[in-house]
């Protein structure tokens, strides 16, 4: 299984009043750890929307274990997870920098769609750029 790590400085504005991280940026780094993973093995979203393929998020999970603060430092693993004929499976952990413990875990399924938001094949230059 390919996997990828990138870390993140959690932002004041990320926040809550009680300063967690509220629980909808963590889809924003699960996208963020996706994006680097996809760049980290030769595909750019936005090269691959120009050349009309597109994947969009289908279905997003996640399981909070412990609370992020402002100012942690994040590690975001993310790893692909399935490739099947038109779909790809992301698996996200998110533990502080140096420490063990799981703050939070999590899955994307992405579809990939042609110009008219249709389903496709995964292209075969996507797929061996992954595999």
């Amino acid at each position: 299984m390919k996997c990828n790590e990138i870390n993140v400085r959690v932002r004041y504005q990320e926040t809550d009043q009680m300063g967690i991280v509220y629980y909808s940026n963590y889809f924003v780094y699960f996208e963020m750890g996706r994006i680097e993973f996809l760049r980290n093995h030769g595909i750019s979203y936005a090269e691959i929307e120009k050349e009309n393929i597109f994947l969009a998020v289908a279905e997003a999970h996640c399981k909070y274990r412990a609370p992020a603060m402002f100012d942690d430092l994040l590690v975001i693993k993310t790893c692909l997870s399935k490739m099947k004929h038109a779909r790809i499976e992301f698996c996200y952990e998110i533990r502080r920098n140096n420490e063990e413990k799981l703050i939070a875990e999590g899955t994307t399924l992405l579809a990939c769609l042609d110009i008219n938001r249709k389903p496709m094949a995964i292209p075969e230059k996507v797929k061996n750029a992954l595999m």
